[in-house]
């Protein structure tokens, strides 16, 4: 079965300026000689981690969506990475998958950062994504659902082979960052890739980046340095992860459970 190449943007976000964003990341995008299957972009990449949705929160199909639609078509790749939404009168912090024929998927993310203030500006999602792309299982989640197994594990009834987290996650929590993201390859035998922003947002707060790509042993295969502005492009080996998991295939002896 292919393999998946998958290219990582650690990037700076300009703050609640959807256009000098969009336009950094296209420059960026643009900027991957290789070919690639996925590029993966942070939390809220358009905005920053706004709490304030009001002003920037777009439609279901609005600017930022129809932007990574333009670059999946052009880069004939998936694009995945979450936007301050507006539905029905509510805002969702919103994660797309778009794949390279313009179909799109969504997540709204589930857990709301509560110290941040989140859940008074967002409204929280209640169902799990797993995108089939190229025979591969991809669940994509959003920063703060790291903090949150139950959610992220990978069950027999969804059943998955990469896991990917779009994240703002502050520097002064960089180490939880990095050692959740190895428990999550590990507990869940699966590829896991983290992807955090680096600099100042408008509150004051900072972001290392940490961006890592790690198999199912929990090693980092990527060799993304913190605080810099960066696209490393990563090869999943599907026969590896394959051949890890059957000849020790601790998932089959998962709890089995279901959520409230």
């Amino acid at each position: 079965m292919a393999n998946l190449v998958v290219s990582i943007i650690q990037s700076h976000l300009y703050w609640e300026s959807v256009d000098q964003n969009l336009q950094a990341f296209e420059t960026k995008i643009n900027d991957i000689l290789e070919a690639t299957d996925v590029v993966v972009l942070p939390e809220m990449f358009t905005t920053g981690f706004t709490m304030n949705p009001a002003n920037y929160a777009e439609k279901h199909d609005g600017k930022g969506l129809q932007w990574m639609k333009k670059m999946a078509r052009q880069k004939n790749c998936a694009l995945v990475g979450s936007i301050s939404v507006k539905e029905n009168n509510q805002f969702f912090n919103r994660l797309y998958w778009v794949f390279p024929n313009q179909t799109v998927e969504f997540y709204d993310k589930r857990h709301l950062f509560s110290m941040g203030n989140e859940p008074k500006h967002y409204n929280g999602g209640d169902k799990k994504l797993i995108i089939e792309y190229k025979g591969w299982k991809i669940c994509p989640l959003v920063c703060y659902d790291l903090r949150f197994p139950v959610w992220s594990r990978n069950t027999k009834q969804q059943p998955y082979d990469v896991l990917i987290y779009v994240a703002n996650w502050p520097a002064v929590r960089s180490y939880p960052w990095k050692q959740l993201l190895i428990a999550r390859a590990i507990e869940n035998q699966c590829f896991v890739l983290g992807v955090n922003r680096v600099g100042e947002d408008g509150n004051a707060v900072f972001h290392s980046g940490d961006s890592m790509a790690l198999n199912a042993r929990g090693e980092i295969m990527s060799k993304i340095k913190p605080n810099e502005e960066v696209t490393e492009t990563v090869v999943l080996l599907k026969n590896e992860l394959t051949d890890f998991r059957n000849s020790f295939p601790v998932l089959n002896d998962g709890d089995d459970f279901t959520m409230a």
